[in-house]
């Protein structure tokens, strides 16, 4: 299952190995897509990335922070680094083949 975090615990969550963070809220029918795709890399995967999700809406500060404009967002961060940041839907191959490049 894909961790929910908060504002709080982004930073101590995504600050070592390789993490994506799917920032995404509840009325956002694209999120709700994007979601099992997630959950399916995260079954895969989960031994080599660490998964998150943060609604927005109740943890705006870090997605403010980082500019994040538009969601589906999902951030891959590698030692505590933004390494990539992909924008709206994407199937479950498209996620795989960017990760794939950072572990």
């Amino acid at each position: 299952m894909v961790q929910a975090i908060t504002d709080k615990e982004f930073e101590k969550v995504t600050d070592s190995g390789v993490t994506l963070t799917d920032f995404w809220a509840t009325w956002c029918g694209p999120c709700r897509m994007q979601s099992p795709a997630i959950e399916d890399l995260e079954q895969e995967m989960g031994d080599k990335v660490k998964f998150s999700k943060m609604d927005i809406d109740q943890n705006p500060a870090t997605a403010q922070s980082f500019g994040i404009m538009s969601i589906p967002t999902l951030m891959i961060k590698k030692d505590g680094e933004v390494v990539d940041t992909i924008v709206g839907y994407h199937s479950k191959d498209q996620v795989k083949e960017v990760l794939a490049q950072y572990i």
